[in-house]
């Protein structure tokens, strides 16, 4: 993202307010993150809680569009891949990293509670997704959440990673899925 120059700066502020709202406004109907940034700090009935039930509603938008699909293993593969941009967008909006990882746990429940039987398909690309994104998922909370959190997700990762490892493709995996999230002490 490039740096405003002093220069830009100036001219911005010899800009009146009209031409400041103009540009403002034409730049968010551009950005559709950006929209969703302003709304999200300038307007006060938009909460986090708000944000998060509306991210929640697309990635479940995602799987259910998914399912419509004639190659079903390969459209949960798009939509995993699209769930986590969508929280990685929430995460871009709020600045709130919670957030993220509480929709990608959301995620991951979608797949294990909705599409499990996918798994045990011929092809592994569904599973493969998932649980790359479980393995990654332990490390992303020790690394983004205060200690304090860290316990409130042990209980829910350790029932995802148990799911995933009860099948026979566990085994096959081209990387190391944890049998638990493991808290350092």
């Amino acid at each position: 993202m490039p740096v405003p120059s002093a220069d830009f700066k100036k001219a911005l502020k010899r800009l009146s307010e009209p031409e400041k709202e103009a540009l403002l406004l034409r730049a968010v109907r551009r950005d559709a993150e950006l929209y969703e940034t302003f709304r999200f700090e300038l307007l006060a009935d938009v909460t986090l809680g708000q944000v998060q039930e509306e991210t929640a509603d697309r990635i479940h938008e995602l799987f259910a569009v998914a399912v419509s699909g004639r190659l079903l293993n390969r459209s949960l593969v798009k939509a995993v891949r699209a769930s986590v941009q969508e929280a990685a967008r929430a995460r871009r909006i709020t600045k709130s990293k919670q957030l993220e990882i509480d929709l990608l746990v959301y995620t991951l429940r979608q797949c294990i509670d909705n599409y499990s039987g996918q798994f045990d398909s011929v092809w592994d690309g569904f599973y493969n997704a998932t649980a790359r994104l479980a393995a990654r998922l332990p490390a992303l909370v020790l690394k983004s959440l205060h200690e304090d959190l860290w316990v409130e997700y042990k209980a829910e990762l350790d029932e995802i990673l148990s799911e995933l490892h009860r099948r026979k493709k566990s085994h096959n995996l081209k990387f190391e899925l944890p049998r638990q999230f493991e808290i350092p002490d």
